[in-house]
């Protein structure tokens, strides 16, 4: 039985699904539309095509560098609406020197990173200040060896940057997965995946537009992402693999204590504990 919402809804809850809609046909189609409008260019209106190249490449270096900072894009009502879908709140167990550099750390991904992507995104959540006051929960945490794991700016000695551990409640809960336990056609399609590109793709369910029994839009279900504190990283042109070690091991121990300190405000059982793959 497909269980519809309700035909009158009021108009502020419409306003925060259309606000999440649009971020979920970004994720999934956006990409694939620009190749196709790209291509159609390339043979349409190559000259267009062909400045556009020429663009992208003296931009490559852009995103290492912090990006492009819109304060117009920030500021759309439409992130509001995103925040209060959930809702996403955003807390500090510590204070973040503005002038220096930070590294965060976001755990977990979950399936489309919505809680790293409203925080840090958009302008309009501002964050609350608290005290630093059986079962596993599983958190992957790249290694160090890996190209885009946080402890890649000691290894790399590209200057001085403090690493913040966050850790996101509620990310995991606002989509369901597919089965995908060893052995499986799905476990084996991701893992070849994810050996030659770094990345996988998870098969995700949630409820619908206009009803509640399936679809790709997330559940609403709170979002809480609590920001750690700051460890300090001493900046070493040449840093050796224990040193880099070292200090992958306080991440991920840091991490544990920031989940054990609020895991009971956020609904997580006592006897649930963090488990780091």
């Amino acid at each position: 039985m497909v269980e519809f919402a309700p035909w009158f809804v009021p108009l502020e809850r419409r306003l925060q699904t259309f606000a999440v809609l649009q971020l979920i046909f970004s994720y999934l189609a956006l990409d694939l539309i620009c190749c196709i409008v790209f291509i159609d260019l390339l043979f349409a209106k190559w000259k267009i095509s062909i400045l556009y190249v020429i663009w992208w490449y003296l931009d490559r270096d852009t995103p290492w560098q912090g990006g492009r900072q819109s304060a117009f894009l920030r500021c759309r009502t439409v992130w509001k609406y995103m925040k209060d879908y959930f809702p996403i709140s955003l807390v500090k167990t510590a204070e973040l020197d503005p002038s220096r550099n930070h590294l965060a750390g976001f755990h977990p991904h979950g399936v489309l990173a919505t809680g790293a992507f409203t925080n840090y995104s958009a302008a309009y959540l501002e964050a609350s200040r608290e005290s630093t006051d059986s079962e596993k929960v599983r958190v992957p945490v790249i290694g160090p060896e890996k190209s885009h794991d946080p402890l890649e700016v000691i290894k790399q000695g590209r200057g001085r940057a403090a690493l913040v551990p966050i850790f996101s409640f509620g990310e995991n809960d606002i989509h369901d997965q597919v089965e995908n336990s060893r052995g499986s056609w799905l476990r084996w399609f991701q893992d070849r995946l994810h050996k030659s590109t770094r990345g996988s793709i998870p098969l995700f369910c949630g409820r619908g537009v206009f009803q509640y029994s399936s679809g790709l839009m997330p559940y609403h279900r709170p979002i809480s992402t609590v920001v750690g504190k700051p460890i300090e990283v001493q900046k070493t042109p040449l840093p050796s693999q224990e040193e880099v070690d070292r200090f992958h091991q306080r991440y991920m121990k840091e991490l544990e204590n920031l989940f054990e300190a609020h895991k009971l405000k956020y609904n997580v059982p006592r006897d649930q504990y963090l488990e780091i793959c």
